[in-house]
C-alpha cells in the first residue's frame, strides 16, 4: 500500500523523467504576470487544458507579448507540484503559432545543417572577376529577372546570362529549384557563376529557399553560387550556404560583374600613373646621360687611348734598352767563360810547348815513367800532329829545369 506522498513522488518521477523537451501547441488563457516577473498561464484546446509557467529569465527573452487568446507553440518540461497534486509545463521556449511554427522548423533545420558543416565559411569560394556566362535560377516572369538584367546591362556587357526557369514559391517549388541548380551544373557549356534568387516576400513566400533540397543543391554545386533571395531583412538558409549573399537580385548583378565605368576609371588612373612614372624615369635617364656626357672620358674619348699608347711606347723603349744591356752582359760573360775554358783546355797546354803521351796498345795517358817498359811503343801528341816512338831508356830522375816538358 502507498501513501499519497509516495504515489505522488512516483508520478512525479515518471512524468518528469519521461516528458522532457516536449512541444505543445495551444491557446493562452488565464495569463497572469505577478511582480516576481514569472508568467503563469493555461494552455488549452478543444479537449483539454494544461497549466504552464515561464520563469522570469525565459519571459524576459521573449520577442513578442503574450496575451490571452494567442495560439502558441511551447517547448518545455513537465513538472509535478506535490503539495497540490498537480502538474504543469515549465516553458523554455515559446513562439506564436503559424509563423512561429515555420521559424521553429527553420531553426531545427539550420542547426542540423550547421552541424554538418554546410555553412562553414572556410568552404566558400570567391567569384570570378570577369565572368563570361552567368546562370540565373529563378522565375522567368518575376521582377527579379528584370532588375538583375537591367543592372547587369548597365554595369557590364561582357557576360551572357542564361535563365534557368523554375517556380520560386508554393508546394514543390523547393524540389524544382534544386533540380534547376543541378541542371545548371550539368550544362555542356562553361558557367562561371550561378545566381539563385527571387524578389522579396513574406516568410511563407520565401520558404522554398529554406528547405533542405535547395540548401543541399547549393552546397553540392561545383559553380560558385550567389544567393539573392528577398530583401535586406530576410535571411534564408540559401543565403547561409551560398558562397556569396546578395541582399537583392539587383545587388547580385553588382556582385556578379564589375562596373565597366569603374574599370575604365581605374584604367585611366593606371594610365596616368604609368605616364607619370615613365616621364619620371625618362627625366632621370636624361639627367644621368647628361652627367655621363659631361665626363672627360666621353668628351675626349681618345685621350685615354693616347695615354696608353704613349705608355706602351715608353715600356717598349725601356724593354729594348734592358734587353740590349742584358745581351751585352751575357756576351761579356760568355767571352769570359770562353777564355777561362780556353785556359783550361788541353789543346791550350799543348800550344804552350807541352806534349801528351799515351801507350800505343791501350791509349792510356802516361803520367809516370815507371809505368813504361823499355821497348814499349808510345804515341806522343803535340800541338800540331803526333808521333809514334819506342822507349829506348827510362830515366827516373827529376827534370833539371821547371819549364821543361815531360819527355820519354
Amino acid at each position: 500500500m502507498l501513501t499519497v506522498g509516495e504515489l505522488t513522488e512516483q508520478i512525479k518521477g515518471l512524468l518528469e523523467g519521461t516528458f522532457t523537451g516536449v512541444w505543445v501547441s495551444g491557446e493562452i488563457s488565464n495569463l497572469s504576470r505577478p511582480q516576481s516577473g514569472h508568467c503563469y498561464l493555461t494552455l488549452k484546446d478543444d479537449s483539454a487544458q494544461l497549466r504552464a509557467v515561464l520563469w522570469k529569465g525565459t519571459a524576459n527573452r521573449l520577442r513578442f507579448e503574450l496575451e490571452d487568446g494567442l495560439e502558441v507553440i511551447c517547448q518545455g518540461d513537465l513538472d509535478v507540484y506535490a503539495p497540490r497534486g498537480s502538474y504543469q509545463l515549465v516553458i523554455r521556449q515559446v513562439e506564436p503559432k503559424g509563423i512561429g511554427a515555420l521559424e521553429l522548423a527553420l531553426r531545427k533545420l539550420r542547426d542540423k545543417l550547421a552541424a554538418e558543416g554546410l555553412f562553414d565559411p572556410a568552404r566558400k569560394r570567391p567569384l570570378p572577376r570577369f565572368p563570361r556566362r552567368v546562370a540565373f535560377v529563378t522565375s522567368p516572369t518575376g521582377a527579379a529577372v528584370r532588375d538583375f538584367l537591367e543592372v547587369l546591362r548597365r554595369r557590364w556587357r561582357g557576360a551572357d546570362v542564361l535563365i534557368v526557369p523554375t517556380r520560386v514559391q508554393g508546394e514543390g517549388a523547393s524540389r524544382e529549384i534544386a533540380a534547376a541548380i543541378e541542371a545548371a551544373n550539368r550544362l555542356p557549356i562553361q558557367i562561371d557563376c550561378l545566381v539563385v534568387g527571387r524578389g522579396g516576400g513574406s516568410l511563407e513566400d520565401l520558404w522554398a529557399f529554406n528547405e533542405e533540397p535547395v540548401v543541399r543543391a547549393i552546397y553540392a554545386s561545383r559553380i560558385p553560387v550567389i544567393s539573392a533571395v528577398g530583401h535586406e531583412i530576410d535571411v534564408t538558409l540559401s543565403d547561409l550556404v551560398a558562397d556569396v549573399r546578395a541582399l537583392t537580385p539587383s545587388e547580385a548583378a553588382e556582385r556578379v560583374a564589375p562596373s565597366a565605368d569603374e574599370i575604365a576609371a581605374a584604367l585611366a588612373i593606371c594610365r596616368r600613373r604609368m605616364t607619370t612614372a615613365l616621364r619620371t624615369l625618362a627625366g632621370a635617364a636624361r639627367s644621368r646621360l647628361a652627367t655621363l656626357e659631361s665626363r672627360p672620358v666621353f668628351r675626349r674619348p681618345f685621350d685615354r687611348l693616347h695615354d696608353l699608347l704613349q705608355r706602351l711606347d715608353e715600356w717598349s723603349l725601356r724593354s729594348t734598352r734592358v734587353l740590349r744591356r742584358k745581351v751585352v752582359e751575357a756576351r761579356r760573360r760568355a767571352d769570359g767563360l770562353a777564355a777561362h775554358l780556353d785556359s783550361l783546355s788541353p789543346l791550350g797546354v799543348l800550344a804552350r810547348g807541352y806534349s801528351l803521351t799515351r801507350r800505343a796498345d791501350d791509349g792510356q795517358i802516361v803520367r809516370d815513367a815507371r809505368r813504361l817498359a823499355v821497348g814499349e811503343k808510345i804515341t806522343t801528341r803535340f800541338a800540331a800532329g803526333q808521333a809514334t816512338s819506342r822507349v829506348e831508356s827510362i830515366d827516373l830522375k827529376e827534370p833539371s829545369s821547371p819549364g821543361g816538358g815531360p819527355s820519354a
